[in-house]
């Protein structure tokens, strides 16, 4: 198993499919540390892993061609970090939010999201529009055969590719904090709880406001986005919460 690297800008969130370096490579452990993190963390937005799934040491990396030092050290910053918890002698596990968990995220991300889409609007250019265009037709054709996993890949490449435009590191830094907390509840979209909206897929007016250079527009779109396409997430949410009273 690979976990795919994404890149900014450039090639727009590109999938990498690059080893890590062997244990034994020279490399010290701290720098394996920080590989072996970022691509869990990358895992953890793109939807690679399910709320509560079991996570091995030994099995990520042999996965990921490492030792198992960097492994642990990984995981325990990522449950620092509230993506992952750790049960000595137990398990490790994905972490699953609550739906007052879900709401929170998601309240804080419609004030930060626009902002990021706000600031990439001057910033974007017509290439990379196209660039987003394709991605968001990929995310449909993805959904209409089925394939879960891609369309939350391309879910995430969108959201993504708009908003490192906007050259703002430190925001950029706090979404993907958020994230890794709400990639893997992403995945409860599929198959039960699919996006649905009352017109167009909000995805389409956020391209039509990139086009027209419109931030008013571009805000509410990525706002309306949010709501929208977690209205079924949220109903499936409180399924969850009933059966679990």
């Amino acid at each position: 198993m690979h976990f795919p690297h994404w890149q900014k800008n450039v090639k727009l969130m590109s999938e990498l499919t690059t080893d890590i370096p062997a244990a034994d490579s020279g490399e010290s452990n701290s720098s394996l540390s920080e590989v072996v993190y970022v691509q869990l963390r990358t895992a953890l937005m793109r939807a690679e892993f399910a709320p509560h799934q079991r996570l091995k040491v030994r099995e990520l990396a042999q996965q990921m061609g490492t030792s198992e030092t960097p492994v642990r050290e990984a995981l325990f910053q990522l449950a620092h970090e509230r993506a992952i918890e750790i049960k000595p002698r137990y398990y490790i596990r994905v972490r699953r939010l609550t739906k007052r968990e879900y709401f929170e995220i998601r309240d804080i991300r419609m004030q930060l999201e626009p902002l990021a889409a706000e600031r990439a609007l001057p910033r974007i250019d017509d290439a990379m529009i196209d660039q987003l265009a394709e991605i968001h037709e990929e995310l449909i054709a993805a959904e209409a055969a089925g394939d879960w996993q891609t369309a939350l890949h391309k879910n995430f490449d969108f959201h993504f590719g708009l908003y490192t435009c906007s050259g703002m590191a430190t925001l950029i830094e706090v979404l993907e904090s958020l994230w890794i907390r709400i990639g893997p509840l992403l995945r409860e979209l599929y198959p039960d709880a699919c996006p649905s909206y009352e017109d167009k897929h909000q995805h389409v007016y956020v391209l039509n406001a990139l086009r027209a250079r419109d931030a008013y527009a571009l805000r509410e779109a990525i706002r309306m986005d949010l709501i929208e396409g977690g209205r079924n997430l949220v109903r499936r949410l409180t399924e969850i919460d009933a059966r679990a009273d």
